[in-house]
């Protein structure tokens, strides 16, 4: 089996506990492959700390300098485009990528996790959500990237117990912690050839 080493970009808005379970992916031998660049649209972001104790170069681009969406996706774009990555990770970025171009130029390389059973419960406040509704089993699903809220194809979902909890947040907790094995095995995935990116 051919294995290459990906090139990856990671796009994260907040404590990028995703994002770290990458590069503890790699460090340990699971992952092949090195993020090459974080980018987040979050100045405060936990994982910019995160990035430069890993000596990783990070890009913050915040929507409020462009007048437009269209604008802001552009310029990430064009960050993407300067680095040329195998694999964009959207790792709890909390922005939906709307300009079409940028989307068509990495389709098929760019994925997002997402803490629901898509098509359940899309959005900012899946695991809250899921918890209020009474599930007994939500999960994470991880996708392809495309114009719609958590709607892009189905990578691989694994589902997870959250009958036992008693708060929304013991539930993100228990899901977050599944999320941090699932991600770097998908990643993988992609090195080993098993998901073809053009």
């Amino acid at each position: 089996m051919q294995v290459r080493k990906l090139s990856i970009a990671v796009l994260a808005s907040g404590r990028g506990s995703d994002f770290q379970s990458i590069l503890d992916g790699i460090e340990s031998g699971k992952v092949s492959g090195r993020v090459i660049l974080l980018l987040t649209d979050n100045p405060q972001a936990m994982a910019i700390e995160r990035a430069r104790k890993h000596n990783i170069p990070v890009a913050v681009i915040e929507p409020k300098n462009f007048p437009t969406r269209e604008d802001f996706d552009a310029a990430i774009w064009r960050k993407l485009d300067g680095v040329k990555p195998d694999l964009v990770v959207l790792a709890g970025y909390m922005r939906i990528v709307k300009n079409k171009e940028f989307l068509d130029a990495y389709r098929g390389k760019m994925i997002n996790i997402h803490p629901s059973l898509l098509p359940k419960y899309p959005g900012a406040h899946a695991q809250k959500d899921a918890f209020e509704a009474g599930e007994k089993v939500s999960g994470y699903t991880i996708h392809f990237v495309d114009s719609s809220l958590d709607g892009g194809p189905a990578i691989y979902q694994e589902k997870v117990d959250i009958s036992d909890c008693k708060t929304a947040d013991e539930a993100a907790a228990k899901i977050l912690k599944r999320e941090h094995v699932g991600l770097p095995m998908v990643i993988q995935m992609f090195a080993e050839g098993k998901f073809k990116s053009r």
